[in-house]
């Protein structure tokens, strides 16, 4: 993992949900750069269905939305809408539920973690194009040649969340290792104004931690996973798919608005 580099610009690889512009850090293009004050510094949230979690926050983003699997690596998202594009956790103002958790790789923003395939290393990057990215900044990226005081602190964020990331993709592997996910999926059935019924609409194909498959395993197996300390997470996940209703209901009340 790097600090903010001295100069040069590497090539970078991969996309992250929310960054338009992110650069890799550097005191030569970025010196006079820092970040302001805004009303709304996660309106960017608005549009944001599902947010990646990692496992660490399994824990507090079950008291408030559904935790699920998606896609082929099984990546462990919070669901905070059932529909595309729509957040029913941040008003039309671009501001979070205040009695609600933020997901960290929300908090994180605008910094990310960028790889550099000549290097393989880690490059801390921001997004330039972000709104509270600034030339006339309320605090600077630098102080004089260093890092300030906020960019260190954005470093050792980002390491933490790298490290939490990291540990969430062996958390999954075990249990896909161990045959413990099952599809399933959700759907709701959204009613007009004077309460009549419209078509069922699915909201999503997923994959979920067996209850079932748990409680199979060998004593042996299940003891492994145990004392990993992964089971809190499992249980979270399961307590948390009680949540679907309150996403729904969510959707339902603006609708219905």
């Amino acid at each position: 993992m790097s600090t903010p580099a001295p100069g040069g610009q590497p090539e970078l690889t991969g996309q992250v949900m929310f960054y338009r512009r992110p650069e890799p850090l550097s005191l030569e293009k970025h010196r006079d750069l820092g970040v302001k004050q805004i009303a709304s510094p996660f309106s960017f949230l608005k549009t944001a269905h599902a947010v990646p979690i990692t496992v660490s926050e399994f824990g507090v983003a079950a008291t408030c939305f559904p935790i699920i699997f998606v896609g082929p690596e099984k990546t462990p998202v919070a669901v905070m809408g059932v529909r595309q594009n729509e957040n029913e956790y941040v008003d039309n103002n671009g501001q979070p539920d205040p009695d609600v958790y933020l997901p960290a790789f929300a908090r994180r923003y605008p910094f990310v973690f960028a790889s550099d395939p000549k290097s393989d290393r880690l490059l801390l990057c921001v997004d330039t194009a972000a709104e509270m990215v600034t030339s006339s900044p309320d605090v600077k990226f630098f102080d004089g040649d260093q890092a300030s005081k906020f960019t260190q602190d954005a470093i050792e964020f980002c390491k933490e969340f790298e490290r939490q990331r990291r540990a969430t993709v062996e958390f999954v592997e075990m249990l896909d290792k161990a045959s413990l996910f099952e599809q399933k999926s959700v759907a709701f059935t959204p009613r007009d104004a004077a309460g009549n019924a419209g078509q069922t609409q699915k909201i999503a194909d997923y994959w979920a931690i067996s209850e079932d498959g748990l409680n199979a395993l060998p004593e042996s197996k299940f003891q492994d996973i145990r004392n990993t300390g992964a089971l809190a997470a499992v249980y979270a996940h399961m307590v948390s798919l009680m949540n679907w209703q309150r996403v729904i209901q969510r959707t339902m009340r603006r609708l219905a608005q």
